[in-house]
């Protein structure tokens, strides 16, 4: 009886200390939510040649965001604030409908054209599932499992959910829609793993990692993905956002 109730406390202490540092992450996604502004860089690892280069973001807290994306030697800027982004293309700069879903096939905003190399039309399609980091790290912490410290971090396991639909939404929500390459219906995910790492600094997020890996099965084809998503915040407090006069006319 004795022995029972020492294992009843310590599973309650240890249960207690994880809700604890669960709402320490919880605490750092909000002081970095209360930030006037802050900026961003995020880099991707696939293990393959195909990986993306470094993007970066700034935002501010009447919720304006400025993104910038590399694909192959190109790299596409962006706005998006209430619902609206403005993307800059070849021909200047284009506005994109955040609410509204992209066209079958294309259509995701700027550029022209449609092909799915097209980095203006990546980039719409990016920006209508686009969040912030600390809305971002706020998501994620509601599908870990329990988050724990671990070293210099805290850690946990994402839920099965969440880890499907980060692998069949390009990692961090960048490709809207759920069909994947064209074509036939939603893609398959079996096997799905993931887990997330946050860092602290000054009681504020001040970077977070995120790791899915499994098989996803579109139009009747195996991917076996394994990706490493590294979101670095720095410049809390002293982040400016340049604003061009034609890309806030598109923004309203």
């Amino acid at each position: 009886m004795k022995s029972l109730l020492i294992c009843s406390t310590t599973f309650l202490a240890a249960a207690s200390l994880v809700a604890a540092d669960k709402d320490d992450v919880s605490s750092a996604a909000q002081k970095l939510a209360d930030a006037d502004n802050y900026s961003w860089t995020t880099t991707v690892e696939t293990g393959q040649n195909r990986s993306p280069g470094p993007s970066h973001g700034k935002t501010q807290k009447d919720g304006l965001i400025w993104v910038d994306m590399t694909m192959r030697d190109n790299t596409t800027e962006a706005y998006a604030k209430s619902g609206k982004g403005a993307v800059k293309t070849d021909d200047g700069w284009e506005a994109v409908d955040l609410t509204a879903a992209p066209a079958r096939g294309g259509g995701g905003g700027g550029g022209g054209g449609g092909g799915g190399g097209n980095p203006a039309r990546f980039m719409g399609m990016r920006l209508r599932t686009l969040k912030a980091p600390a809305a971002e790290a706020t998501d994620l912490i509601g599908k870990t499992k329990d988050i724990a410290k671990a070293g210099d971090a805290y850690a946990g396991d994402l839920t099965e959910d969440a880890a499907k639909a980060l692998l069949t939404m390009g990692g961090r929500g960048r490709r809207g829609g759920g069909g994947g390459g064209g074509g036939g219906g939603a893609p398959s995910v079996t096997d799905a793993k993931g887990s997330v790492k946050f860092w602290l600094k000054d009681g504020a997020i001040s970077k977070y990692q995120i790791k899915v890996s499994g098989t996803v099965t579109r139009n009747g084809t195996d991917n076996d993905v394994d990706r490493t998503t590294t979101v670095e915040i720095k410049d809390i407090g002293s982040t400016t956002i340049t604003l061009p006069d034609e890309a806030k006319s598109k923004l309203g």
